[in-house]
């Protein structure tokens, strides 16, 4: 195996990651409007991510920076073509980081709630917004022969691309309905296992159609071999939550995930980006990576700092791994 396929490799997996850890989150934020009762019951929500949300960014952080060192012309079509999107997105997580953070330095109500009403909205649309992006990315946008791209904002809300950004909303927000089960005590724990299994089956239907969808037009045997794992996870995942495991629905959720993005990405492969325009111009792990010295650089220092990276934060999700309910939230708290 060459090194930029093994870049390609490490890219996807850095993109599972963080759909995997964000995708919760996104997940929590949505249900701050969803499945909240009252303030308490919000900071409930919002404390169960409190210690961890700006962890998984850095994988966000991470893919961006390997995409960009290993694949500069995948990077540079990207993030030019979609740039508004993107655009949106950073924004988007620009604020909510900040809401997190100033939404309990005013006790007045009406600065909370507008904080609390960030929280959702900058959840709701990257949530969104990602499964756009990468279903354009695996269907094919309009890249000319100097590889780039020369469409426009509205050509990336097609059908199929709009059906992946609602497979991600709904799967995150299932994903986040499972871990809010998981990690707080009482009521809200019942709500959450009731929701996240209404939430699931909207869920199962969007993804079974995407990722069929996905299979015929570009899949072959290993893309369908993920499919099937995909299915059968999130299956499973919605009967443990039914029974209320939700430590075994969480663990299934996450394997949805990491199936359904190694799908998007063996589908792809050995493409990074097709061009809709004419397949010879599409961008390729060859003509998009770069030298074979530079991989060789990163390869060395992904192998040094990934295991210190993991091992932190492993350590911070044990740390802050006690569920938590509204009797844990003192009333004069602000």
């Amino acid at each position: 195996m060459e090194l930029h396929d093994v870049w390609f490799v490490l890219i996807a997996v850095l993109w599972t990651g963080y759909f995997f850890l964000e995708g919760f989150d996104f997940g929590v934020g949505i249900l701050t409007k969803l499945l909240a009762r009252n303030r308490s019951e919000k900071r409930v929500l919002i404390n169960t991510i409190g210690p961890v949300w700006d962890g998984n960014e850095v994988w966000l952080l991470t893919a961006g920076g390997a995409t960009f060192a290993a694949f500069p012309e995948w990077y540079a079509t990207l993030f030019s073509g979609f740039y508004l999107a993107l655009l949106i997105i950073l924004v988007c997580l620009i604020v909510r980081g900040v809401a997190f953070e100033y939404r309990a330095k005013r006790p007045e109500e009406n600065w909370q709630r507008n904080w609390e009403t960030a929280i959702f909205w900058t959840s709701l649309l990257p949530a969104f917004l990602w499964g756009v992006a990468f279903g354009n990315i695996v269907r094919g946008v309009k890249i000319d022969k100097n590889f780039e791209y020369v469409g426009n904002f509205w050509d990336l809300l097609n059908p199929y691309a709009i059906l992946g950004g609602l497979v991600t909303l709904t799967l995150f927000t299932f994903h986040g309905a499972v871990f809010t089960a998981l990690k707080t005590v009482g009521d809200i724990r019942v709500r959450a296992r009731k929701l996240a299994l209404q939430v699931g089956l909207v869920t199962a239907l969007l993804a079974l159609v995407f990722l069929i969808w996905t299979q015929v037009d570009s899949g072959d045997g290993k893309s369908l071999v993920a499919l099937v794992v995909a299915v059968v996870a999130l299956v499973a995942a919605l009967g443990a939550i039914q029974v209320g495991r939700e430590g075994w629905s969480f663990a299934f959720s996450g394997v949805t995930i990491v199936a359904a993005v190694a799908m998007l990405f063996l589908s792809l492969f050995p493409n990074v980006m097709p061009s809709s325009l004419n397949a010879d111009w599409s961008l390729t792990v060859t003509n998009a990576s770069s030298s074979p010295y530079t991989l060789r650089i990163m390869t060395w220092c992904a192998g040094i700092a990934t295991p210190i990276v993991l091992l932190y934060q492993g350590w911070t999700y044990w740390v802050f791994r006690k569920r938590i309910g509204t009797q844990h939230i003192a009333e004069a708290a602000h």
